[in-house]
């Protein structure tokens, strides 16, 4: 699935596919994406799935208004202990499939919202 670049700075997610994100000029098999950069990620199991583990994308200064978590080809909800870890820090965390994740992502900054997205590989 292609989409169109909105008119916004940063990093946009312009192509899904089965083997991953295409954000810019480089393609992604799991990906962490902030407004000001994009990361290839390589994601422990889901079910492992810890607040260091998207550290990276909590760090953004300010903090992102939440966490888009892709969970992959189906929809799961994080484990309690992640998503009480990442709240901790004053994120909210939003889960959804990778696919609807990566259109969310596209949405949401082409308003000029300040977010994160952890997204799983869409196989695997």
């Amino acid at each position: 699935m292609r989409m169109d670049k909105e008119k916004t700075d940063g990093p946009m997610i312009s192509a899904i596919g089965h083997g991953g994100f295409r954000v810019d000029d480089g393609y992604y098999t799991a990906l962490l994406i902030t407004p000001s950069r994009a990361d290839g990620w390589t994601p422990p199991p889901f079910e492992a799935l810890g607040a260091d583990d998207v550290a990276s994308v909590l760090a953004l200064s300010p903090k992102p208004e939440f966490l888009l978590l892709g969970t992959g080809s189906q929809l799961r909800q994080p484990a309690a202990a992640f998503r009480r870890a990442v709240e901790a820090q004053g994120v909210g965390i939003e889960a959804m499939d990778s696919r609807a994740a990566a259109r969310a992502w596209a949405v949401l900054r082409g308003e000029g919202r300040w977010i994160a997205a952890a997204l799983y590989p869409l196989e695997g």
